[in-house]
Formats: C-alpha cells, structure tokens, sequence
C-alpha cells in the first residue's frame, strides 16, 4: 500500500500528475497507471481528479498524512546506518533567510568543511515562516534565523547574539547635531557599539523618512514596537521584505533603516551611512540554530551546530 508512496506524496506536492511525472523522471502515464493501482489496493480514490489543481480526497488525506510518517522515519533510519557506517559523512539541508544564506552560511560551512571536507551542504532561501514548514516537515535539518519561533516542536540553540542599529544616509541633516554619537562601518566592525552609553533616542529621528520591513519580519516588528513606545508615527517611504533590501535603499539616501551589526559585519558597508545605537533593550536579539524535536538528527547535523555555538 506504501510502496510508491513518493508518487503519491509528488503528486500532491506538485499539484499535478504532469508536474510530477517530470520530477520522477516518469511518464505521465506510468505514474498515473502507479497511482491507480494504488488506488484500487486501498478501494478508493485518493485524489479528486476533477480540480485544478487537483486535490485529496479524505482518504487521500490519511494517506499522505502516515506516508510522510513513514518517510520520515525511514530517513531517520537512514541517518542512523550512515551515522554509524560513514563517520561524519553525508548531508547538512540547511536554511536561512537571502541574507544568512548569502553572507553568512558560506563562510561557516567553509570553515566546517576544512575540518569534516566529506559532509556536504544544500543551502535553501526562504522566509522564516517557509523555512520553519519545511523544518516541521522533514524537509529541513536546521534554520539559522533571528526570530524566536513560537513552536514547541523546534529545538533552539543560540548561534550568537546581534544588535540592531539605524542606518543613516550621511546626507540627512540630523547627522550634523548628532556627531558625538554616530558611528561608521568600521566602528561597528570594531565593536564600538557595543560599549555602554554612546546611544541616541529614536525621537531624534522623528521627522526622517524609513524603509522598514513587514511586520512578519522579527526587524520589522521591533521596529513596530519601538516607534509605538515613543509615540511616533514614522514617514514610511517603503515597506521590504529584507534587510539587506532595505539597507541598499538606505544606500541611496532614500531613508532610514533599522540594519543588524551582523549585516554590517559580513558586507562591504557602504562609505555614504551613519550608525546609531538605540538604547533599547530590544534591539538586542540571538540568532539561533533550529531543528526538529523528537527528530533523529545526524551526527553531521550535531557536529556542524555544535562546532559554531562553542567557539
């Protein structure tokens, strides 16, 4: 009954026997004819054949449901043999928003790989809320992310902390009152910020225009809350949905954004941008790693997050 389970599960996954076909690199008759015989295994339909894209039948339903169970268990197994036959060998699925994929998993997993060269990465972008669906599941070993997810089934390990800062246009006049406490890229990489004191109140900046992200975005809303505390009501020329998008906007002159000194750490910053620390206690965060609960984790996965969070 479950032993062309991949051609169900692709099925629905696609939305489509011919989507699906290409995928298994099978004929769409050939794949219909599997999923037929399925089908008449069980004496009843599993996919409503009539709508576009097609849908589950109730039945269709359970099935999927105990054969992503199976599957997973199955990976689970797989994992474990490997684990013990080919001592840290094998695979990291790993995800991260566009900044965390392009800037900073390169560089980790580079310097990871020069100690265990035979494991090897896939690197997926997408955004929180994708990233943690396709943890929950399977299809993901770990997210490194800054959000704290609202999930009891995810397991969080701190990769290590961040403070967000406002990027400045050097262009906007508040800079000129505001000397003794503006910072450039180099002092941000320099850990400057970090010191006590040198912080400045978002209400001098008031009157500024700001790019700001969504509200699903974690940046996005502290930077709600923190607008809300001091009873302003920004002049937003635009809303984003990443950070680096909206610094590169900020690049330009066009506005005021709210950056990490990760971000700023892992980019070539540009020369035309202030720096200011927000006394805010909630403009400190963590970036964590995540992965599934009661989830069999490969060595590789264990060895890969415990190599960046004790250093």
């Amino acid at each position: 009954m479950f032993k062309n389970k991949e051609y169900v599960l692709t099925v629905f996954k696609e939305g489509s026997f011919t989507k699906a076909a290409e995928k298994l690199f099978v004929s769409q008759p050939s794949l219909s004819a599997s999923v037929k015989r399925i089908e008449d295994k069980i004496g009843a339909p599993l996919f409503d054949r009539s709508s576009t894209p097609i849908t589950l039948t109730e039945i269709g339903r359970e099935y999927v449901q105990y054969a992503q169970e199976i599957e997973h268990k199955e990976n689970d197994f797989a994992h474990f043999v490997s684990d013990h036959t080919n001592l840290l060998k094998g695979k990291i699925r790993i995800g991260g928003s566009s900044f965390f994929s392009s800037f900073v998993l390169p560089k980790m997993i580079s310097e990871f790989n020069k100690k265990h060269p035979k494991i090897n990465f896939k690197i997926f972008e997408d955004s929180t809320k994708n990233l943690m669906n396709k943890l929950s599941s399977g299809e993901l070993d770990i997210i490194i992310d800054n959000a704290v997810a609202d999930n009891d089934n995810m397991i969080s390990e701190v990769y290590t902390e961040e403070r967000l800062l406002l990027a400045v246009p050097k262009r906007l006049a508040v800079n000129e009152s505001l000397k003794d406490v503006r910072m450039t890229a180099d002092d941000i990489k320099a850990n400057k910020h970090i010191a006590v004191g040198n912080s400045v109140e978002l209400t001098a900046f008031k009157k500024e225009p700001f790019i700001l992200l969504h509200h699903e975005n974690d940046t996005g809303k502290r930077a709600e809350k923190l607008f809300k505390k001091y009873s302003i009501t920004p002049n937003v020329i635009f809303h984003l949905d990443q950070q680096v998008t909206a610094y590169n906007v900020s690049c330009t002159g066009m506005g005021i954004s709210f950056v990490s000194d990760t971000l700023i750490k892992h980019i070539d910053a540009s020369a035309d941008i202030y720096y200011y620390k927000l006394p805010d206690n909630s403009t400190i965060r963590n970036i964590y790693f995540y992965s599934k609960k009661n989830h069999y984790q490969p060595l590789s996965c264990r060895k890969f997050i415990e190599y960046n969070t004790k250093k």
